[in-house]
């Protein structure tokens, strides 16, 4: 192979002109041959036993050239990238420029990284929240553990806000029943907000074997079309009526709820356990701060194309978890009235700081001139295995050295600007942990 031009055009697009010699055209050729022969047919020999160059008398001496140039050209092509330097982020466009019994070139146009220029990555500053745990955040804590211990028992009076309500219902709209607006005893907590806003406090106040209509109306922006902004009566029937008894909070409540003896020890365990949880969402939002002001200070012509495969990334991504609950992405899509490309334009932002983190990080790395070592390869390989609970060899098996490579550099680039980031306090009310950016997987329902 032999690099003969390489040569930047507009933006971040390289034309590569490459040249396949003789002998590699030959030997590509030569595999065509034995690989297409089983089923070329030539008078006066057995099927797959004519000699090669009786063929290439009989068809013209290029009727294995096709084959042969998809044989070479991609180790070619991949020779010419590690020759020139440069990284191509899409699949080249290749067109052959001549190809004879000499060999064959060709041209690949490539879009490759942008060049990137930071403005500052050390000594950045930015808002560092101060974490802290009063007894009010343990006691709520204790107060929801104790809820959900709670014992739900039966009482034999009116519905109050909290209660579990056992009750059928069917609905209607202009008179008529419609899908998925029956059901038979079915249990609501009241205040959970599972139904439409009205429904559940309508409900207050009335006994077991009570029948009542309840009147509301369906959303403007109701999942199901036909329903929305709709007037609805539902007519119930209540079962019955029951109550959650919280535990009492002492010792014995400590001790069945978790491996301590006492309160002491338990509300200690609590304040611990915060101060981690949102020690670790600080230090977070803190990267995200000092990462954004470096991308605020980077200049890069970011190719389009960088942006379309990190959404592919996240759209696979999400087909894949819809997956695990049993639902296709075309279905989902249409219970949310969407198509792919409106679903792709919510992670369109997301999409395009991944895409400005991970260069500015790589500028970083380079400009650090950061090394990985096999005994760091394997450190890495052993944390990740002992993270998931399994052997180094299946995860060597499942994750490739290079990619992780590429990831221990970006992981002491982000180490190194933090290192460095100047905090600036600013004490508030601990933060709560985040959500997730991707849309609602809920499904329909009343």
């Amino acid at each position: 192979m032999q690099l003969i031009k390489s040569e930047k055009k507009d933006g971040n697009v390289t034309e590569l002109e490459i040249l396949v010699e003789r002998d590699a055209f030959e030997a590509a050729c030569e595999k065509a041959y034995h690989k297409n022969v089983r089923s070329i047919s030539v008078q006066g020999f057995r099927k797959g036993k004519a000699p090669r160059k009786i063929i290439e008398k009989i068809y013209g001496p290029g009727i294995f050239y096709e084959e042969a140039i998809n044989i070479c050209y991609p180790e070619a092509y991949n020779k010419a990238m590690e020759q020139s330097g440069i990284e191509p982020v899409d699949q080249p466009e290749i067109n052959i420029t001549n190809v004879s019994a000499d060999g064959f070139s060709f041209k690949a146009i490539v879009t490759t990284k942008p060049e990137v220029v930071l403005s500052k990555y050390k000594g950045i500053e930015a808002e560092k929240r101060t974490v802290s745990v009063s007894d009010a955040d343990i006691d709520d804590e204790i107060q929801h553990t104790a809820q959900r211990n709670a014992r739900i028992v039966r009482v034999d009076r009116p519905i109050g806000e909290g209660d579990t309500v056992v009750f059928d219902f069917e609905g209607f709209v202009d008179g008529a029943p419609f899908e998925g607006g029956k059901a038979e005893r079915y249990s609501l907590k009241i205040g959970s907000g599972q139904f439409i806003p009205g429904f559940e406090s309508q409900l207050i106040g009335a006994a077991s074997e009570q029948e009542l209509d309840v009147n509301v109306t369906f959303p403007d922006d109701y999942h199901v079309p036909e329903l929305a902004g709709k007037p609805a009566v539902f007519k119930c029937k209540i079962h019955e009526v029951s109550e959650s008894v919280l535990p009492e909070i002492d010792d014995e409540f400590v001790k069945d709820v978790s491996e301590f003896d006492t309160m002491a020890q338990y509300r200690e365990s609590i304040k611990t356990r915060l101060l981690e949880s949102r020690g670790k969402h600080v230090e977070s939002e803190f990267e995200d701060s000092i990462l954004e002001k470096v991308i605020e200070g980077m200049t890069a012509d970011i190719p389009p194309v960088m942006i379309e495969h990190q959404l592919d990334r996240y759209v696979d991504d999400y087909a894949y978890r819809l997956s695990m609950q049993g639902m296709t992405m075309e279905a989902y899509l249409k219970m949310n009235e969407m198509n792919i490309e409106s679903f792709r334009q919510l992670f369109r932002e997301q999409a395009e700081r991944q895409v400005k983190s991970k260069l500015a990080l790589e500028a970083i790395a380079k400009l650090e001139n950061f090394t990985v070592t096999e005994q760091d390869l394997e450190a890495e390989y052993k944390r990740i295995a002992d993270q998931y609970k399994t052997e180094v060899e299946k995860i060597k098996t499942t994750l490739q050295a290079d990619a992780l490579v590429a990831d221990i550099r970006l992981g002491r680039a982000i180490d190194l600007i933090k290192e460095h980031a100047v905090p600036l306090e600013k004490k508030t009310e601990a933060p709560q942990a985040k959500g997730g950016d991707q849309p609602s997987e809920g499904g329909a329902g009343t």
